[in-house]
């Protein structure tokens, strides 16, 4: 994924453009386990935690490439889902060849997508 995020940010700054970086979360298994739908507290607990995350991950690269302004969006939907959602505004979708998408969720995006794709290995 490290190759993936790099080649983002530097796409990025090629193109004087912001980076929209997308970040996509399931619910934790303990979740379908609950008898009722899941309390928005855990919920929000939950999901700040993967918005925690995606900013660790990308602190390094903001360091490197101070100049790319990036707006970190942070989905609970599939990552297949995510990008799909997003794809249809965005000038590049850059994607790590096995960050939580098979094969053919990788095919359907680069067969759906209006915009280029790059998948980094």
């Amino acid at each position: 994924m490290e190759r993936a995020v790099d080649f983002a940010f530097d796409a990025a700054r090629l193109r004087d453009v912001r980076l929209h970086a997308v970040h996509a979360w399931g619910l934790p298994s303990c979740a379908a386990e609950l008898p009722f739908t899941v309390p928005e507290e855990d919920r929000a607990t939950w999901e700040d935690h993967e918005v925690q995350l995606l900013a660790d991950t990308l602190r390094p690269w903001r360091l490197k490439y101070p100049r790319v302004p990036v707006l970190e969006d942070v989905l609970l939907l599939s990552p297949t889902e995510a990008l799909a959602h997003h794809a249809e505004g965005a000038a590049l979708v850059v994607v790590g060849r096995g960050a939580g998408m098979g094969p053919d969720a990788v095919q359907a995006l680069l067969r759906e997508s209006r915009c280029p794709v790059a998948v980094v290995p």
